[in-house]
């Protein structure tokens, strides 16, 4: 039996029948499960034993997610087999598929710590940096480009090594620093980094919209040498703070606020609604009305993007069947925001809303 992103429900459920300990109507009609990286998380298959990779992810979490869905509490098994596939010798002296591997989860692990087998370390990593880290399909890069999240990982350690004076001072930055540089766009900008409890966000002004981005694109805007000039900040600057500050501050859906007024954050209080309508379908598991629970606790604790949100509500758009909405769903969230070193309660977003870092982009002819 094989599943991928495109297969139905009907495979899902079947999958889960045959593969589930806790599947209501348990079948035996399959013993082998082909399936991509789409199973690794959300899906219990502890009536099997062995799992076999035949892909090897550099990120630790991603083999330990795979291991994890037959590696159960109320597993029957007394042992748990795991076989790792590697290319044939005069394969990998060509690709050097082993190697890479092992550089890069060696470089994952000494940057961020032993604990990062378990990514633990969640105070370096917002929602979108973990999906990014997560989103190869193969250790080597997707389309030959070379990995980013590496790259920075790379780059931070060498100052923690090599530059302990700079490395101290950035880890004692103050809370709400700013700063100001020429920057090659046609309008003045400001990108702020913020923070509430162990969720992280990164807005930039454009005109007169506010547009969340990624880690990686917001470390990309924020590079400069040494030599890049300091801007002096003027008025305009804490207009478009005030901006970024009001669509975080939008992040954080509260059910009761929002069901009152209709005419708020709509794209997130239909999305609300229309889950609420489904999550005790009959035609659901146990298991399907959990994951249902915690995407309404992602929704309420503002873990997904507006993107997320807004494609979600295009693709559910006239269909009323419970198993295809959830079906929608479920490729549309990354698994790697359900992790519990990630925001999954409301305690997680509990702390104060912070602002840890502004630059103001200030029109010009250079990027530093």
């Amino acid at each position: 039996m094989s599943f991928s992103s495109i297969s139905g429900e009907a495979v899902r459920s079947k999958i889960l029948e045959n593969f589930d300990a806790r599947a209501r109507h348990p079948k035996d009609d399959y013993r082998i499960l082909i399936s991509t990286e789409i199973l690794s998380e959300g899906v219990n298959l502890h009536r099997s034993n062995v799992v076999i990779n035949y892909d090897i992810p550099w990120n630790p979490t991603r083999m330990m997610q795979r291991v994890g869905r037959i590696n159960r509490v109320d597993s029957k098994f007394d042992k748990i087999y795991t076989y790792n596939f590697f290319p044939a010798g005069p394969i990998n002296e060509n690709i050097s598929l082993k190697e890479a591997a092992e550089a890069k989860i060696r470089a994952f692990i000494e940057m961020l710590g032993n604990d990062a087998r378990l990514l633990t370390d969640e105070e370096i990593k917002s929602h979108d940096l973990f999906n990014r880290l997560n989103s190869k399909k193969t250790i080597t890069g997707e389309d030959g480009e070379d990995d980013p999240e590496l790259k920075y990982l790379t780059y931070l350690r060498d100052i923690r090594d090599n530059n302990k004076d700079l490395f101290e001072k950035i880890k004692r930055l103050p809370k709400k620093a700013r700063t100001a540089r020429e920057f090659t766009e046609d309008n003045n900008s400001v990108l702020t980094f913020f923070r509430k409890g162990k969720l992280r966000k990164i807005f930039k002004t454009n005109r007169n919209i506010v547009e969340e981005v990624d880690f990686f694109k917001g470390a990309e805007i924020l590079k400069a040498d040494a030599n890049t000039k300091k801007e002096k900040l003027d008025k305009e600057f804490y207009k478009h703070l005030e901006a970024n500050k009001k669509e975080f501050d939008a992040v954080f859906f509260n059910e009761g606020e929002e069901l009152k007024h209709s005419g708020g954050r709509s794209a997130e209080t239909r999305l609300f609604r229309l889950i609420k309508a489904i999550e005790k379908s009959k035609e659901y598991t146990d298991d399907d009305e959990d994951y249902l629970h915690e995407v309404l606790t992602l929704l309420q604790d503002g873990a997904l993007s507006k993107a997320t949100i807004k494609k979600l509500l295009k693709e559910t758009t006239g269909e009323t069947n419970p198993l295809k909405i959830l079906a929608i769903i479920r490729s549309n969230i990354a698994p790697e925001l359900f992790q519990k070193t990630f925001v999954t309660s409301a305690a997680d977003t509990s702390g104060p809303k912070e602002v840890i870092l502004s630059e103001y982009l200030i029109r010009g002819n250079k990027n530093g």
